[in-house]
């Protein structure tokens, strides 16, 4: 591994720019200094004019494996997420098998062992009927706990009110939770089922799948955690009236009940439907313009804590069928962060806040150990962004397994040229180290 020596980079960390080298010897950061004599051996990487972040840590992704590696895998997907500046990523459990038993869960972890570019943690699956099981989660060891609450794949969906209050009374690990009520969207799916047939028209989607589904769910999970003194995470809100359920008057170390955004809920509204179609269909549903600047306040004054991806790929040829049958979910972990940086230039958030949702405060949510900060004695999980050397998202350069991405045809203003993951030059301009990979995150718990 050596040393390698970045040298005259413009650093975001912890609320400031600034300019600096940064040493990294083996997987860590051993110095930052103002300069610093480039050791005997050591790679040097001219970093003037670029910008240095921590690594970004997506809390949410799908990478289909085991049982749906037809539409990705964790090699394929981790490569393409190191190519988009995200260097640890949380995988959630609803493959085939669904990771519900600690058994499931470890073959995951070893899988990733051989074949992640990045590194990586794994949630564990709660059920009507896995409660034992769930319990024997290492909370130093795994990201969490994920329940569904609606929207569910096998017998995922959580839905006994008592086993739901057993599981929230009785772990300490972070529980994270999909919110939409089932039975509501149930009820709407019936009612444009019978109005359209088959052939329902994406605009519909978010009448399906409504605002009413997501505030009763979430407003339910938080009202549970309130009174079970759970630690509560709330996946990819999508309303507006949900970032009426969280508070910004308390550090994010101190607070109990937290949220996350995804990348398409700031960057799609409902009409985009009209020219996305099921390219952008998600579960929870892209929403109205109401919605979506909602959701950008929240998160610009800190009701909101995380931004996240929920990387999802289908096949074109799933996503290409009629309403009915197209699934829900996109790949997105290439090009988050580059979208994130171009609202940077439009000037919708600053880059000190995006490395804050992206790089910091998950680290500090799931209580990461020595990662998501620019600092000496942290991991070397680190990206290089050229902010002047502009590219185009095509077919020739989308590194998903599936070929496609929602962001076809958008021009990114920011290039990132370097990822190193644990001190390691993992992506350069393009190319890839792919003898080298990632390791499985701990948790200071």
């Amino acid at each position: 591994m050596g040393c390698t020596v970045i040298k005259g980079a413009k650093i975001i960390n912890e609320g400031k720019i600034f300019k600096r080298d940064v040493l990294i010897e083996n997987d860590i950061i051993k110095t930052i200094a103002k300069e610093i004599k480039v050791p005997k051996s050591a790679l040097v990487i001219k970093a003037k004019g670029k910008y240095l972040l921590p690594g970004a840590i997506d809390d949410q992704v799908h990478f289909r494996e085991p049982g749906l590696t037809h539409k990705a895998n964790i090699a394929t997907e981790s490569r393409a997420a190191v190519a988009g500046g995200i260097t640890t990523f949380i995988e959630m459990p609803n493959t085939v098998p669904q990771a519900t038993t600690q058994e499931l869960l470890e073959d995951k972890f070893e899988t990733a062992s051989k074949t992640s570019y990045a590194n990586y943690s794994f949630m564990f699956g709660g059920t009507n009927d896995n409660l034992e099981e769930l319990l024997k989660t290492d909370p130093k060891k795994v990201a969490g706990i994920k329940l569904f609450l609606g929207s569910s794949t096998g017998n995922m969906l959580v839905d006994n009110p008592e086993v739901l209050e057993k599981i929230f009374s009785s772990t300490k690990m972070l529980i994270s939770v999909h919110c939409e009520d089932e039975q509501t969207i149930k009820d709407n799916f019936q009612k444009a089922l019978e109005e359209f047939g088959e052939d329902i028209p994406m605009a519909q989607h978010p009448i399906i799948r409504s605002a009413e589904a997501c505030y009763l769910s979430s407003s339910k999970a938080i009202k549970l955690a309130e009174k079970t003194g759970a630690r509560l995470h709330i996946f990819h809100l999508s309303t507006a009236i949900e970032t009426e359920l969280f508070r910004n008057d308390i550090p994010l170390k101190e607070k109990k009940i937290t949220a996350e955004v995804c990348v398409h809920h700031l960057s799609f509204n409902s009409d985009d439907y009209a020219k996305k179609g099921t390219f952008i269909k998600w579960n929870p549903a892209v929403k109205t313009k109401n919605d979506q600047g909602a959701l950008w306040r929240a998160l610009l004054d800190d009701r909101i804590d995380v931004i996240a991806t929920d990387h999802a790929p289908h096949t074109l040829e799933e996503k290409q069928q009629v309403y009915t049958k197209a699934p829900s979910g996109g790949p997105l972990v290439q090009h988050a962060l580059p979208a994130m940086l171009n609202y940077v230039d439009e000037g919708k958030i600053t880059l000190e806040k995006v490395v804050e949702k992206m790089c910091h405060n998950p680290a500090i949510l799931f209580e990461i150990e020595k990662r998501g900060f620019v600092k000496e004695g942290y991991y070397a999980d680190l990206v290089l962004v050229d902010p002047e050397k502009r590219w185009t998202v095509n077919k020739d350069n989308i590194l998903y397994k599936c070929g496609w991405s929602p962001f076809e045809g958008k021009t990114f203003n920011n290039t990132i040229t370097h990822t190193f993951v644990n001190g390691n030059l993992i992506y350069d301009n393009g190319v890839f180290n792919d003898d080298i990979k990632g390791k499985r995150i701990t948790f200071n718990r």
